[in-house]
């Protein structure tokens, strides 16, 4: 590739999911000259796998106190919804929002200790009990007799929110599918990306390479030879029902641990149809179980959890394994906070993951200050135009496992 044209800009983004989308929207509202580079379809893999929660951490304190992660990401859910009505970047009035609020409820034996956190000051006005007249309609049914709670949560529908972001900054998204990329280190130390695509050879030379691709960072930290920081995957193994149940549900339901049992999102499908993508405790203790085995349990925990509730005998059913790629934390345990961090040895590439859909807005300000600390500021310019194809957007789960 000695012949290759070196092109300058200020960011590369490697990853297409929401963490490097609000990434880009972020540096360029802030200046930077920068472009983002996706090898497969935007929000692909662990983005449009996510049950599109923004939450404030409610579900991480049922324990009875609030921990670090619930008051890590307190203010999300307000955060997000000023971004939701254009009163804050990125603007995402274009994102659909599939419910204003999450639903809290309780099995029997859970109902008592429910009762009791709800009552601790750490979570009051953060969440609320919900009076019959003002329930959704699923739990207006006469077989729940049970109380119900809303939380400051809210859910969206991925695929809208992955549009919203990409729209405004099409020009500058670009697709590695089908291109042979290499590193290399420039004069400086620094890592130059090469790449080559048909007749096409190009060399990138950014102040910064942002690696937010989830799962494939671990790749991308074995192609640099970098020793840190080092990724840990945490698998969970979602069951999708559809069906024509015409009444949708996000909500936790309670058990006896200090997590949800049952964590439950709908999402709309063609047909007058809907899926119910069924997650929390079910999700993680299906790991590793034949995926029969878990669609009977989360048949006999529906049939539990929500007895009234007749999903039909034409439901579909299905499983999707999906890791959470995080930065490693001792004994695996879930991150309180997004993550970014200088690559060890790698000179100018910086590691990031958000860990969580709603943390986003926090990972892009641990980018903004992680630059800033190393000096790397807007120099301008405008963001070179590359001879790549533009990647398309990923299909959701249940569309892989159902058709439209």
């Amino acid at each position: 590739m000695a012949q290759a044209r070196t092109l300058h800009c200020d960011i590369v983004i490697l990853g297409g999911g929401v963490a490097g989308l609000w990434l880009l929207d972020d540096l360029r509202r802030r200046g930077y000259s920068a472009l983002l580079l996706e090898a497969r379809a935007l929000g692909g893999m662990q983005t449009l796998a996510s049950q599109g929660m923004i939450h404030g951490g409610i579900k991480y304190s049922l324990a009875g106190a609030l921990s670090g992660a619930s008051e890590a990401i307190a203010g999300m859910p307000a955060h997000w919804r000023r971004c939701l009505t254009g009163e804050a970047a990125p603007d995402l009035r274009a994102a659909r929002v599939l419910s204003e609020h999450f639903y809290l409820w309780s099995g029997r034996a859970a109902g008592s200790r429910l009762t009791a956190f709800l009552a601790s000051k750490a979570v009051r006005g953060r969440v609320e009990r919900v009076a019959p007249a003002e329930r959704p309609p699923l739990f207006r049914e006469p077989g729940f007799r049970g109380q119900l709670y809303r939380l400051v949560d809210l859910v969206l529908d991925v695929p809208s929110l992955v549009a919203a972001l990409a729209a405004p900054w099409r020009e500058a998204i670009f697709s590695l599918a089908g291109a042979a990329r290499a590193w290399e280190r420039g004069s400086s130390g620094d890592l130059v990306l090469e790449l080559a695509a048909g007749d096409t050879q190009l060399r990138l030379a950014p102040a910064a390479f942002v690696c937010a691709a989830g799962a494939g960072n671990q790749a991308l930290l074995a192609e640099l030879g970098a020793a840190a920081p080092v990724m840990q995957r945490r698998p969970l193994q979602q069951v999708m029902v559809r069906h024509r149940y015409p009444h949708p549900l996000h909500g936790h339901c309670l058990g006896r641990e200090t997590t949800p049992r049952l964590t439950i999102s709908s999402h709309p499908c063609g047909h007058g149809e809907q899926v119910w993508y069924l997650g929390g405790g079910l999700a993680e203790e299906g790991v590793g179980m034949a995926r029969e085995a878990l669609i009977e349990r989360a048949r006999r925990e529906l049939a539990e959890l929500l007895p009234w509730v007749a999903l039909g005998e034409d439901a579909r059913w299905a499983t999707l394994t999906i890791d959470r790629a995080e930065p490693r934390q001792r004994g695996l345990v879930r991150p309180d906070q997004a993550f970014a961090e200088w690559a060890e040895c790698a000179g100018n590439a910086l590691i990031a993951w958000p860990t969580k859909l709603t943390l986003c807005p926090n990972l892009a300000q641990q980018v903004a200050e992680r630059l800033a600390a190393r000096g790397i500021a807007p120099r301008g310019g405008e963001v070179p135009v590359l001879p790549l194809d533009r990647p398309p957007l990923a299909p959701t789960p249940w569309q892989e496992a159902f058709g439209d």
